[in-house]
């Protein structure tokens, strides 16, 4: 073979070899990553072809698949609409988007590795494989309740079961309608989704468990008074200082209270009074004498920080890790840089309720076979203790005078022991306050614990505008629906 002749043998034979390489290197090394491409309109195609499995609370579909007339064989309907639209997501050409569309997708799609076998009895049998269907926690009339009580205000309401974390509300405002992004229409698809993301008041974000995290103002005196009780320094009786404005170290400038008041005689009142009328003075001097480690400890017992999924991804919430005296002080009554999800708050209310004991939160009850029968069961799971049971109970006695006595009157139910904590926090120092409001009930026998933000809706010197006038309603609607009052 003369010498060009085996040049071109070469460079054919490399040739080969690189097809070769290349084949294989698409057909199983990159075969995964380019099936889950966006753009990929055969995967898209198949994806359509398969119906979704539903979300249900109870026995109502709050998402499902139904029959389309066109080339994707199914379209992604939510007959929930708004008021679920941060808990189920939105299923489009652009892919699962968010909530348990996004979080659970591989049940939904029938694709997980926990329906193998169910695709392999399906293969045999000739029957068309269809998506898992997820049963939720969520309490319906909890749910309605909370939206008809925020009335189209900014902000979040979540209810949680204390004794097993199950979440029975989840509520974001402002929200969107899913069919929106669902629909096979581009045009309608693209406009849509435009106008969702460019929404200054962010219409996606789920601000219950995510989006920007606010201020928890005085709801946070739940984790102060928690630590100050565990150290055995502290009792309900204990009388604290409580000017009208607490001098702080390194600065000139104090920690008011509402309205600038004295929080009692001679500037003086009862730690369990301090708590009852949400007294800054006095839980800013706690702050002081507890130190940031032992503010830090005892929040992150409560959960702060941790990494948590329901199962979509909760940001964690935070407590500074550097804090001066000031800002030590701040923090303690839920200021400074404290940024909580309401979530985290209710995950307070319901450790309290729940004798001290911390349980992971979650949505999906069951996980349920096209058949409806179920495939897995969500099993309760303890996360921490934040506090004993005996300080569980002291905290619940202060929390039940807050509600009876205090700045959380408005959460009232006739007949029923309510305990709760009001908390009116402050954001940028020009936008109105937001207001919050955290509780349990029955406080002898928890059932049901609560937390509502309605932002900007609050005024830090106003007690007719505080987080109890404004959340407090909203907090007893919701326990009431939970209660079947």
């Amino acid at each position: 073979m003369n010498s060009p002749i085996r040049r071109l043998s070469f460079v054919v034979a490399f040739l080969f070899a690189t097809l070769l390489v290349s084949t294989t290197l698409i057909q199983f090394v990159y075969a995964k990553d380019l099936n889950a491409r966006p753009d990929n309109r055969r995967t898209l195609l198949s994806s359509y072809a398969r119906e979704r499995g539903q979300i249900l609370v109870g026995d109502t579909a709050i998402a499902k698949s139904v029959p389309a007339d066109d080339e994707y064989k199914w379209l992604r309907t939510y007959p929930g609409g708004a008021a679920y639209a941060h808990i189920t997501g939105y299923y489009s050409f652009y892919g699962a988007g968010s909530g348990l569309e996004q979080a659970e997708n591989g049940l939904l799609s029938g694709s997980s590795d926990k329906l193998a076998f169910r695709r392999v009895s399906d293969f045999f049998t000739g029957r068309k494989t269809r998506g898992a269907s997820l049963e939720l926690t969520i309490d319906a009339a909890v749910q309605e309740a909370a939206i008809k009580a925020l009335d189209g205000r900014k902000g979040a309401a979540v209810a949680v079961n204390p004794s097993t974390g199950e979440i029975l509300a989840m509520v974001s405002n402002p929200g969107y309608d899913p069919a929106d992004l669902s629909t096979h229409n581009l045009t309608k698809l693209n406009a849509a989704y435009k106008a969702l993301n460019t929404d200054k008041d962010k219409p996606l974000a789920n601000r219950a468990i995510a989006g920007d995290l606010y201020p928890p103002g005085s709801t946070f005196k739940i984790v102060t008074a928690a630590a100050a009780l565990s150290s055995g320094k502290f009792a309900p009786d204990t009388e604290l200082p409580g000017p009208a404005v607490l001098d702080l170290p390194q600065t000139t400038v104090g920690l008011p209270n509402i309205g600038r008041k004295s929080c009692g005689a001679n500037d003086r009142t009862t730690f369990l009074h301090a708590m009852e009328i949400s007294c800054n003075s006095a839980f800013g001097y706690l702050g002081l004498q507890l130190g940031a480690d032992a503010l830090r400890d005892q929040a992150a017992k409560f959960g702060v920080g941790d990494q948590l999924s329901v199962p979509m991804r909760v940001t964690p919430s935070s407590v500074p890790a550097e804090l001066n005296q000031p800002q030590l002080a701040q923090s303690a009554v839920g200021q400074y840089d404290v940024r909580v999800t309401p979530l985290q708050v209710a995950m307070l209310s319901a450790a309290v309720a729940n004798h001290g004991v911390v349980m992971k939160p979650y949505l999906v009850k069951s996980v349920l076979s096209s058949d409806l029968s179920i495939i897995e069961r969500a099993d309760p799971e303890q996360l921490s203790e934040a506090v004993t049971p005996e300080v569980a109970a002291q905290l619940t006695e202060m929390m039940e005078a807050v509600v009876e006595n205090g700045s959380g009157k408005p959460a009232q139910i006739d007949g029923v022991r309510v305990a709760g904590k009001t908390g009116t926090a402050e954001t940028d120092g020009v936008a109105r306050a937001h207001a919050w409001f955290t509780g349990f009930a029955p406080a002898n026998d928890p059932q049901i614990a609560v937390a509502v933000v309605v932002e900007n809706g609050g005024d830090p010197d106003s007690e007719a505008r505080g987080g109890g006038a404004v959340g407090g309603p909203v907090a007893r609607a919701m326990l009431e629906a939970g209660l079947k009052k």
